[in-house]
């Protein structure tokens, strides 16, 4: 697989995924999804909660019946205090089974931790549906290290989203950990952030700016899969030409 792809949830994909909390089922967005497909994309990254429900179901109808080969992650039990309870996150997990047009969801990510509802709890109820086969492999998102151990002792954790890009690293600990235990970390909003550094060497590079970003994230752990949202197929190739990028200067940002 070499250090371009990684293994999640049974399925190898590229190490620079999509994010979609702006899509929605207006029919270019729906175009967008198979053409993100068409130029390599491998893991889309969806939530119950994106644009009302929006983007699980333009997701659905783009990669209808197509998509053994795209891991499609998505996520619940966001909003705070009770949207952890066991009752919620069915009620929402049945509902992006509706909208994702699947029997199996092949990773899904307990949002938030919710403050009033034990994380054993929240995670017991996303386990019910691993154990009848409708989620194959679960997530965590927004958690520390001792969160993830936690977990854990519930189900086991293939993936960890946390906010983490080269100008925001306040999650240092939390990559070095899935390092070790060999868990995705999956940086949202991994562009976020402005660098002089960044921009010396995409012009040294003759590159965008987000593509060293995304390259420095790629070259900080072989478990790091960023997923950048766009709606541009434009942007998206230049978020995956990171996977192709050297980034070996020792003043190149996130040495």
């Amino acid at each position: 697989m070499g250090m371009t792809h990684f293994r999640l949830a049974d399925i190898d994909v590229p190490r620079i995924g999509l994010g979609t909390n702006r899509l929605t089922t207006a029919s270019d967005h729906v175009t967008f999804v198979r053409e993100a497909v068409a130029a390599g994309v491998r893991h889309i990254d969806t939530a119950h909660l994106y644009t009302g429900g929006d983007s699980e179901r333009a997701i659905g109808e783009a990669l209808d019946g197509t998509s053994e080969d795209v891991l499609i992650a998505t996520k619940g039990g966001f909003g705070g205090a009770g949207q952890g309870r066991p009752e919620v996150l069915q009620a929402q997990i049945e509902q992006s089974l509706r909208s994702l047009r699947t029997d199996a969801i092949r990773l899904y990510y307990l949002h938030r931790v919710d403050p009033e509802t034990p994380l054993e709890e929240s995670l017991g109820a996303i386990k019910a549906y691993v154990d009848r086969g409708a989620i194959c492999h679960v997530g965590v998102s927004d958690v520390g290290v001792e969160q993830i151990e936690q977990a854990r002792g519930v189900v086991p954790i293939a993936a960890v989203q946390n906010r983490y890009s080269p100008a925001d690293r306040g999650h240092d600990d939390v990559v070095d950990f899935c390092t070790r235990e060999g868990i995705a970390f999956v940086p949202y909003y991994p562009l976020r952030g402005d660098d002089p550094r960044v921009t010396a060497a995409a012009e040294r590079l003759g590159v965008t700016e987000n593509t060293v970003k995304l390259a420095s994230l790629l070259r900080r752990s072989p478990v790091v899969l960023p997923i950048p949202g766009t709606l541009s197929i434009e942007h998206l190739r230049e978020n995956l030409q990171a996977l192709e990028l050297e980034l070996d200067d020792p003043d190149d940002i996130g040495a």
